[in-house]
């Protein structure tokens, strides 16, 4: 009795081993997919001496790694096995010799006798989800497999294998991403396939409810928090994109790759501190061009000058001269400004001009000023924005406004008023041409004895304005207080008063309006 009470459990921990492997297996095999490597590698290396499938997935796990030499050498312990022979065509095809990959795929696939459909899934892969082989010659292996056995990852293979002919494989790939669905609805890898195949159809809002099923499907899946972070970042909701990139980056396997991703997003949603430091992180595994120039990006922006001047002098040094994009141009400009390196940053500036390959320069003219006004060069900003309204027929209020705006705080103040006179005699209607019309010209009678802003300010107080206008109490207080002025100096007591009280109506404790009062003998309480 004992005795068989040992066989019983012998038989049931022999039971549990084999349920507990291929647990481990499948979990194995489901990181490969979540392209998560080195985890899967970490799984599958203790299970690879004695099982065919876990070697090859080990295999795989190394070549997407990038470690082609140990990939081959794992799919040699296997030399018999259906898929590890496929294993040692992908690594034909990551080598870039196409031909013997294709002849490789081919060969094993013509082993399928009638019922088998080994070969042909594992050929097909070897082609799938490598570059340079015949996608039709893989559809049509993954056909004849699913003719003698339909399985839901076959499926979604096909449907990889669809997307990449050249074109018109969306609408299959989407077919079979939905059987699988149907049959497995919580099946995440092939509901992040269907998000993003949504996403580049520009239906986004199935998109997004795709997306969502994945991730409720398996919460440890990476791969629709990448995806949506890609999708935000297009259209430039940066916030998301980061939630969203955070949460891959939590559930993915570190890597150079995941990375830089989070760089790129971190960058473009302005944490310049953290974009910074994942940057420097990258050169120091490896010093690629494109580091250096983003480093040097969010240094600027973090006020960071003089490393923002040596990382971009670096980028500059590094970068073939022919990819240098406008962008590029400007960014370093901008650097340079903030160097005081004014000349050299104005020579880079017209390079951003010149490698613009827009018939029309006006973004180009306008994002140039807005580097200078940013650093307060007024005058030379204002020598772009007259550029615009010399040369473009189609300049916009806002580039006469900056016009004149530049040459006022450039302390080119009878210039500045010629600009708003010509932004006023464009746009009549509005407001801020005559307001500025009205600083200008008191700039230039800054004494208030000839007037000169009256008949401005006049016109910007009694027009009427549009209801996304506001005349703002500081911009009131200045008209009020020259026109004040002004007819105090012309000793009218009428008119003086009534301006000093609209003056004491904003700020009561006014000092201009108590010195007016002053000087016309009137008492703090009339």
């Amino acid at each position: 009795m004992k005795m068989r009470q040992s066989i019983v459990m012998m038989a049931a921990t022999v039971a549990l081993a084999t349920s507990v492997k291929a647990q481990t297996l499948e979990e194995g095999i489901k990181m490969y997919n979540y392209e998560r490597y080195q985890t899967a590698k970490k799984t599958l290396e203790p299970l690879a001496g004695t099982n065919p499938l876990a070697n090859y997935y080990l295999g795989l796990a190394e070549l997407q790694l990038g470690n082609k030499d140990a990939a081959r050498n794992i799919f040699l312990k296997q030399p018999n096995h259906n898929a590890n022979v496929a294993g040692l065509a992908r690594v034909l095809f990551a080598e870039g010799k196409t031909a013997e990959g294709m002849k490789a795929a081919s060969d094993l696939a013509s082993k399928a006798k009638k019922k088998e459909w080994e070969q042909l899934k594992y050929a097909a892969d070897a082609i799938t989800y490598t570059k340079g082989g015949d996608a039709q010659q893989a559809i049509d292996w993954y056909k004849a497999a699913l003719a003698n056995y339909d399985n839901l990852d076959m499926r979604i293979s096909l449907a990889d294998a669809f997307l990449k002919l050249p074109s018109g494989g969306g609408g299959e790939a989407m077919s079979n991403y939905e059987k699988v669905v149907e049959k497995d609805p919580k099946n995440s890898l092939a509901l992040s396939r269907i998000g993003k195949l949504w996403y580049e159809a520009k239906t986004y809002k199935l998109a997004l409810e795709n997306w969502e099923k994945a991730k409720e499907a398996d919460p440890a899946n990476p791969l629709p928090y990448r995806d949506l972070a890609d999708a935000y970042t297009s259209v430039g909701k940066y916030d998301l994109a980061k939630k969203n990139v955070d949460e891959y980056i939590r559930l993915a396997d570190p890597s150079p790759v995941v990375t830089e991703k989070h760089m790129d997003i971190l960058f473009l949603s302005k944490n310049y501190k953290d974009a910074a430091a994942k940057a420097q992180e990258l050169i120091n595994l490896k010093p690629e061009t494109r580091f250096y120039g983003l480093l040097a990006f969010s240094l600027y922006e973090l006020k960071d000058s003089a490393n923002a001047l040596k990382n971009a002098r670096m980028y500059f040094e590094r970068q073939d001269a022919s990819k240098n994009s406008p962008s590029d141009y400007r960014m370093y400009a901008k650097i340079l400004l903030q160097n005081s390196m004014v000349d050299e940053a104005n020579t880079y500036l017209q390079k951003a001009v010149d490698a613009d390959t827009a018939k029309n320069k006006m973004i180009a003219y306008r994002e140039n000023g807005e580097a200078l006004r940013d650093a307060k060069e007024w005058l030379l900003a204002a020598k772009w924005y007259d550029k615009i309204l010399s040369e473009m027929p189609a300049a916009t209020v806002t580039d006469y406004f900056y016009a004149g705006f530049s040459k006022y705080y450039g302390r080119e103040y009878e210039n500045a008023l010629k600009s708003f006179g010509a932004m006023t005699e464009k746009f009549p209607a509005e407001p801020s041409g005559h307001y500025w019309s009205g600083r200008s010209a008191a700039a230039i009678d800054n004494d208030a004895t000839q007037g000169l802003a009256v008949p401005y300010y006049t016109k910007w107080l009694e027009m009427e304005v549009p209801a996304t206008y506001t005349r703002k109490p500081n911009d009131l207080m200045q008209a009020y207080q020259y026109t004040a002025i002004y007819h105090y100096n012309k000793k009218d007591k009428v008119k003086t008063m009534e301006l000093v009280q609209k003056i004491e109506a904003i700020d009561p404790n006014n000092p201009t309006a108590k010195e007016i009062k002053k000087g016309l003998g009137a008492s703090s309480g009339k």
